[in-house]
């Protein structure tokens, strides 16, 4: 027998269905401006891509207030937009990621009821025990996912000495040359009182003559001069996590043993083309110390 509707009935499942249909032209209005957003940014960029001091097509900006410290960066990078999507699609991968980074002693990747933790031990930029390092527990989660945009977010609520909010985001668009993706890659973190207490005793001691990218002025023989400060720390960490994402897509096939000592050699070329900024152990040592601490991640969780 066929189903009737009182009239009632009726006006309340086409406001449903009205409902529905809006909720999805929404979404798909909301994703869209995602998408025309990062493209028109990219359009806005372009002489600044193509003219830097980094000798390839990325554009690096930085922030500092009282609370908190934040670096961009933009970078047109050649693999296609299914390439960074399916390499980056995984909270494990995001492990093998963040690994490179020079503070980065240990990741671990763990399901929950309310989502996936990245627990990420931060250190010194030589070999430790992980219990001289500190823990920060990023909550991952995939924000967008289209044909031609995708969002990952890592947010960490606490930090060390003062620090919390941690977040990492990148965004990636397809661009018109299909073999091309813009990548950009958001981090920053809060600050309280005795977190920007300690980011001045650390720029007074081992941070002390430090710089980051952006070029603030010139010496009286014509030479740059490089921000310092929080916002120098904040750039040379960004351009790390970036250097980390472009290794991690570029080792191609093989094992994950071949793959993780191309990524290794890539991240540790690729920074040492910035000696001024990212210099801080020889190469034999950063290979060293990676090595141990990738076994350390296959047996530890």
């Amino acid at each position: 027998m066929g189903m009737r509707f009182r009239g009632n009935s009726w006006h309340w499942l086409k406001c449903l269905i009205l409902i529905c249909s809006m909720s999805v032209l929404c979404a798909a209005a909301a994703e869209s401006d995602l998408v025309a957003a990062l493209r028109t940014k990219y359009a806005s960029i372009t002489e600044r891509l193509h003219q830097n001091q980094f000798k390839r097509p990325l554009v690096l900006d930085s922030t500092e207030t009282p609370n908190r410290l934040k670096g961009d960066i933009y970078a047109v990078v050649n693999y296609s937009f299914g390439t960074v999507s399916a390499g980056l699609d995984s909270p494990d991968h995001w492990c093998d990621v963040m690994l490179l980074h020079i503070n980065t002693k240990y990741c671990h990747a763990q399901a929950g009821p309310s989502g996936t933790t990245l627990k990420v031990n931060i250190g010194k930029k030589t070999p430790q025990d992980l219990a001289d390092t500190t823990r920060l527990e990023f909550n991952y989660r995939v924000a967008v996912v289209t044909p031609e945009y995708i969002e990952f977010v890592l947010n960490a609520k606490d930090g060390p000495m003062g620090t919390s909010d941690y977040r990492i985001v990148l965004e990636a668009v397809a661009l018109p040359d299909a073999t091309k993706t813009l990548l950009h890659l958001t981090y920053s973190y809060a600050l309280n009182l005795s977190g920007r207490l300690a980011l001045q005793v650390y720029l007074l001691t081992g941070g002390s003559g430090k710089v980051g990218f952006s070029v603030v002025g010139a010496s009286a023989d014509g030479r740059p001069v490089y921000v310092g400060g929080g916002r120098g720390l904040m750039e040379r960490n960004t351009m790390r996590y970036y250097l980390a994402i472009d290794s991690y897509l570029n080792a191609g096939a093989g094992t994950p043993e071949t793959q993780f000592e191309k990524r290794l050699q890539s991240w540790f070329t690729a920074a040492e083309r910035y000696p001024r900024q990212l210099h801080e152990i020889d190469r034999a040592e950063y290979l060293d110390m990676k090595r141990a601490e990738y076994l350390r991640q296959q047996t530890v969780h």
